[in-house]
């Protein structure tokens, strides 16, 4: 595939076929795929630890509450098939440096070499939001979230034992939700770096960004007011931290010029 490529020296242009950019494409999911695959085996080993980990925050929840409720399982096979979607989230968590690294090196296939070295940045940096972004729902978010919702009271008697597949369903897709919500500051600074948006439009939209941190925080969490508001003001946040990485960018790059 390299002796397709026709590379410019004056500006580091590397010019890809259409065949050449699939074949590239084609390349990196098998890697990603083989990394992944290893952290798989590697987290079958660990899958009672984590799903004891990421349920830690419910009987927390449950005891200040002064619920006394247990997990129940219903289908036969339950039990198993929540331990090998906590091995995959956990997957996902050990082979993320490893993800992220070949999705921007695909991404860096087609930009010029001074535009690559963002990707040097932008690979770990994205591992490390989105293993930030898990690490605060499972650790901040979650308990709070459990602690409304077992509290919350109906008006009428019930009973409250949640089926264990929803509860881990629950907490499992709402870090993942966080984990990739975190990866916003990493696409609003690639935006401005190839120069598709400017710092002062970024600055210039800040109300409509406050509004849709809102909206997006309703769309991609249960309705309950703990998790929604809980995402959106991290995204504002790091909405902030993105500007302030552009201008400090600039900054420098000005003071090297």
């Amino acid at each position: 595939m390299a002796n397709k490529r026709k590379k410019y020296e004056d500006d580091g242009l590397i010019s890809m076929s259409l065949g050449d950019h699939l074949e590239e494409l084609r390349s990196r999911l098998m890697l990603a795929i083989t990394g992944f695959v290893a952290a798989i085996l590697i987290s079958l080993f660990f899958g009672n630890w984590f799903l004891a980990a990421i349920l830690s925050p419910y009987q927390t929840a449950m005891q200040e509450a002064g619920v006394d409720v247990k997990l129940q399982a219903i289908e036969v096979a339950e039990p198993f098939m929540v331990y090998i979607k906590a091995s995959m989230v956990l997957a996902a968590l050990i082979s993320s440096p490893w993800l992220f690294y070949q999705m921007w090196a695909f991404v860096s296939a087609g930009l010029y070499k001074h535009e690559r070295r963002f990707v040097y940045t932008a690979a770990p940096a994205s591992a490390i939001l989105f293993i930030c972004g898990v690490l605060l729902f499972l650790l901040g978010i979650a308990p709070l979230a459990f602690k409304y919702l077992a509290k919350f009271q109906l008006g009428v008697e019930y009973i409250y034992q949640p089926q264990i597949t929803k509860a881990v369903n629950f907490v499992l897709t709402l870090a993942l939700v966080f984990g990739a919500a975190f990866q916003t500051p990493i696409a609003i600074v690639f935006a401005e770096r190839m120069g598709l948006i400017t710092v002062e439009t970024l600055c210039r939209v800040r109300k409509y960004v406050i509004l849709a941190a809102f909206i997006v925080a309703a769309m991609a969490t249960p309705p309950d007011p703990v998790t929604q508001v809980s995402l959106a003001i991290p995204l504002y946040i790091l909405y902030e931290g993105s500007i302030l990485v552009c201008r400090l960018w600039h900054k420098k790059r000005k003071q090297a010029a």
